[in-house]
């Protein structure tokens, strides 16, 4: 449906460097990075606001690279929405069509199930400034989506909203998404929009794209202890990897954990929280690993408690606060801390390249 070839832009000092996508349709993709990754740019020039260097974009197998946005048929929403104050929200809503002299009965109908998708159809004659945050952004995806849009670009669309607001507006997206069958690619800073939306992600750092795959992939395969970070993984320790003759022993300071991969020098080892068990006595599983650890502290986290561990290293690992109440957790408490085999992630230093730059490793 959509690729993007080793685009490459300067824009002063910042640069996408090489960027290449593949999108099937009708693919939801989020993609994830800090501020200043080149992620709004990127989508920018997907739209056709910015012309790349180098490379190219086609759409559905049409070379856009150096088309007009007009021409693209290609809808992005902004984080700010942008309507325009002088209008109704249904002036609003049918703005691009009426410009386009595109306006014809069917669109009548296509924004009767668009009101009522996104739950707005009361809103019609209200002015934008008597609207919420929520409200107007449905108001901005549904003038996006009038225009029939082969493509929609969502640049941080739910960031300015409060969590309640931001779940509501979610399966909204939902619906729409799985109304109109077309791609969508999202950016955002929130790892709920990734768990709740995407059926792809691409992890990006400075203009380039590190990682991409389905998110449960990228999180338990990260390529590099950037990717690791980004994607919330609390456990990353830089070690030594020593083979055996049956696998290698990790050596992480005071702790050895032996694996059945063959591995070799410096390594960083990464374990995602929610993948270690917090039993008071050895737990009974076919998990690999299990540590004596006493507990540190013990951190608030929402419905989650997290558990800080002292197993030879300092780790974290998540519980429920009923769990945590159940094996009566307090800080002192001796505990055993088990994870699979395959929940420790190994990462050959070598392997890292440019994206190891400036990481902060706990160990």
């Amino acid at each position: 449906m959509l690729q993007i070839e080793n685009v490459s832009l300067e824009l002063g000092d910042f640069q996408l460097r090489s960027l290449s996508l593949h999108i099937q349709n009708p693919e939801y993709w989020v993609i994830i990075g800090p501020s200043g990754a080149g992620k709004t740019i990127f989508l920018e020039m997907i739209a056709g606001i910015y012309k790349p260097a180098t490379g190219r974009i086609l759409l559905e197998r049409d070379d856009i690279t150096h088309y007009q946005p007009k021409d693209r048929h290609i809808a992005m929403v902004y984080q700010d929405m942008m309507l325009f104050p002088h209008m109704t929200v249904r002036e609003n809503i049918l703005f691009s069509v009426k410009i386009r002299k595109t306006y014809n009965q069917d669109i009548e109908t296509k924004i009767s199930d668009l009101v009522s998708i996104l739950g707005i159809s009361h809103l019609m004659e209200r002015n934008p400034a008597t609207l919420s945050g929520g409200e107007a952004q449905r108001i901005a995806l549904a003038r996006a989506l009038i225009q029939k849009p082969r493509l929609l670009l969502l640049d941080e669309p739910l960031s300015a909203l409060d969590s309640m607001t931001r779940e509501r507006l979610r399966e909204e997206i939902r619906k729409i998404h799985k109304y109109l069958r077309i791609p969508i690619i999202h950016i955002t800073h929130h790892f709920e929009d990734v768990y709740a939306l995407a059926e792809k992600v691409a992890i990006m750092q400075d203009g380039r794209i590190i990682q991409t795959g389905r998110p449960e992939d990228v999180f338990a395969h990260p390529c590099t202890p950037y990717v690791a970070q980004i994607c919330g993984t609390e456990n990353i320790f830089r070690g030594e990897a020593v083979k055996d003759g049956t696998g290698s022993v990790l050596n992480l300071g005071d702790l050895r954990i032996r694996i059945t991969a063959q591995y070799s020098g410096p390594v960083v080892a990464v374990i995602r929280s929610e993948d270690i068990i917090i039993s008071v006595e050895p737990f009974k599983s076919s998990a690999r690993h299990t540590l004596p650890a006493s507990i540190i502290d013990l951190i608030p986290a929402g419905p989650f408690i997290r558990v800080v561990l002292d197993t030879g290293i300092r780790m974290i690992a998540m519980v429920t606060r009923t769990s945590s109440e159940e094996l009566a957790l307090t800080p002192g408490c001796q505990v055993y801390a088990t994870f699979k085999e395959s929940a420790l992630h190994v990462i050959p230093t070598g392997e890292m390249g440019h994206a190891s730059r400036n990481m902060t490793v706990l160990l």
